[in-house]
């Protein structure tokens, strides 16, 4: 079974050109410069959409 849907692979798809040309910016506006940030907008904003697309890995301590 397909990790990715359609439109998280779309969506990755245009922020990686975004990121290629050097127009793909982050929330608080500063230019994204590495790949993997680019990989996460598009996965972010396909979640956003509804796409089908695994939760975020949780981080931080257990008690």
């Amino acid at each position: 079974m397909a990790r990715y849907g359609k439109k998280a692979q779309d969506k990755v798809e245009k922020t990686m050109h975004e990121y290629k040309r050097g127009e793909l910016k982050s929330g608080s506006g500063r230019k994204v410069k590495s790949r993997a940030q680019a990989v996460a907008i598009g996965l972010s904003e396909a979640r956003k959409e509804g796409g089908k697309v695994p939760a975020k890995k949780k981080s931080g301590k257990k008690d």
